[in-house]
Formats: C-alpha cells, sequence, structure tokens
C-alpha cells in the first residue's frame, strides 16, 4: 500500500496525449463476432462506422466513457426501433497508456456499450472478459495504485471484531466479511 501522497495516483495530473486512442488490432473485429447472436446488440450493424475515440479530460475520475449523441428518448426509441445509433463518442482516460491489458478491457467494455448493451448485465461482463480479460491486482501496477488511492482517501482505515475485539489494517477495498483472527462474520 503507498506510504506518502507522491506514490498515490491521481487521475488529473495525467497529461493528455497529442494523438487519439489507438484501437489494438483486431480487437474491434473480435468484440463485433462476440456480438453475432446477441439480441441485446441493436447497433451492431452500424457500431463500427459510427464510432469515434477521444481521450478524457484529466479530471475525469472514470476510466472509460460511451456517449451516444442523440438524446435518451431518440436513443430508446431506435434501440426498441433497432435502427442506427447515430454518432457514438468512446472516451477513455489517458492513465491507461500504463496498462495495455487495461486499456484494452477498457476500450471492449465500452465498445458493447455502444453496440447497445447498455446495461452492467452478466452478459455484458462474460463477453467483456471473453474477448478482452482485465488484468489480476497483482499484474496490473495501474489497478494496485488505484486501489491504494482509495484506501489512503477512506475515513475508515482499520477493520474490528465485535466479537473478539481483534483489529487489522485495511488492505481491501471491500469489507471483508470474517474476522481473520476468530472467523466470525462481521
Amino acid at each position: 500500500m503507498a506510504n506518502s501522497d507522491e506514490e498515490r495516483l491521481s487521475l488529473a495530473d495525467v497529461p493528455i496525449p497529442d494523438h487519439a486512442p489507438h484501437v489494438p488490432e483486431g480487437i474491434i473485429q473480435d468484440a463485433v463476432q462476440a456480438l453475432s447472436g446477441v439480441t441485446d446488440a441493436v447497433f451492431r450493424p452500424w457500431i463500427e462506422d459510427r464510432i469515434e475515440f477521444v481521450w478524457l479530460e484529466n479530471e475525469s475520475t472514470r476510466l472509460g466513457m460511451t456517449r451516444f449523441e442523440e438524446g435518451p428518448n431518440e436513443l430508446a426509441r431506435r434501440r426498441r426501433l433497432r435502427i442506427d445509433p447515430g454518432r457514438v463518442t468512446i472516451g477513455l482516460h489517458p492513465v491507461l497508456l500504463e496498462d495495455e491489458a487495461l486499456y484494452a478491457h477498457t476500450l471492449v467494455h465500452e465498445f458493447l456499450h455502444a453496440a447497445g448493451l447498455t446495461a452492467h448485465s452478466a452478459k455484458h461482463d462474460q463477453l467483456t472478459q471473453s474477448i478482452a480479460p482485465s488484468p489480476s491486482l497483482r499484474d496490473s501496477p495501474l489497478l494496485q495504485r488505484m486501489r491504494d488511492g482509495v484506501l489512503g482517501d477512506a475515513k475508515k482505515q482499520h477493520w474490528t471484531c465485535k466479537s473478539c475485539g481483534y483489529e487489522w489494517k485495511r488492505t481491501t477495498v471491500r469489507r471483508p466479511t470474517r474476522c481473520h483472527k476468530c472467523a466470525r462474520p462481521l
């Protein structure tokens, strides 16, 4: 875990590159092929021609976003009628350039939203993982720095068991389910 503020990741400090985001070779074709037969991917026939990739502003707190140029009512109508979605912008945070696997995972995640899988469903997750698996925390220094930033800003820095009184330093974002010492539920 980071011990100083200098080691923590600040997304606002990442410079925005002069070039547009790159698309790893074959990843869009793999995604389009994986969407074959997925009924919720209503924009699949048009999406390759309608997307534009941009960098998110560095003050953004998210790694990726998908924006449809049409408003929500028009977008719902186009989904229902299964017609062309119009222009779609996928924004990626420049910090992703530090981790190629996370870059590909985030790009595919956003591309699937653009293709019509707008909800974070089990199908969306399964397709994202099959096309561009997310890196494990162990294999991604970027994810480790992001976790350390979240933990450093968290109000709760220690966990305490109400049953046995054991206290330990927080090292995960999620709340533990059991005490490390007595194994009773927290």
